[in-house]
């Protein structure tokens, strides 16, 4: 299994493809289409981020010490956002996605091309995957 380095080291070289903005918007369209469906259940006020120009919901489930995250949004663009960080992060360690290095996002140029209200929402979608992984940390963390 790769690790979130390898993951988003992927990401920047197939957004590397791309020479315009224009190409790079349908890639992160089509990546959102990859999202498996959310179940409307999950489309709840305690699973929609905050700061976002559009709805955008994610959730975490913790197994066998790795955390897999969930997400839909209303927004073509926003769904796009949220299924590259699922991509990157589902799959890791609490520790993992706490510490990680998310400069890939500002390698592929993703933070400059966003509209303000949408690069709050990517901070938004971060924040929140990073405080999955602290609340399922302390609750699983073996006290010595």
């Amino acid at each position: 299994m790769t690790n979130i380095k390898e993951r988003s080291d992927e990401i920047a070289a197939n957004f590397s493809v791309f020479d315009d903005w224009l190409d790079k918007y349908n890639y992160i369209i089509e990546i959102g289409k990859s999202l498996p469906v959310f179940e409307d259940a999950k489309k709840s006020p305690s699973n929609l981020i905050s700061g976002c120009q559009s709805q955008v919901w994610i959730t975490a489930e913790y197994r066998d010490g790795q955390i897999f995250f969930a997400g839909d949004s209303d927004a073509l663009i926003t769904k796009g956002i949220a299924s590259i960080l699922i991509q990157v992060l589902s799959g890791a360690s609490p520790n993992e996605i706490i510490n990680c290095d998310m400069s890939f996002i500002d390698r592929i140029g993703l933070r400059e091309h966003l509209s303000p209200t949408r690069a709050n929402g990517l901070n938004g979608m971060i924040k929140q995957m990073k405080l999955y992984a602290i609340a399922f940390k302390s609750k699983h963390e073996t006290i010595i």
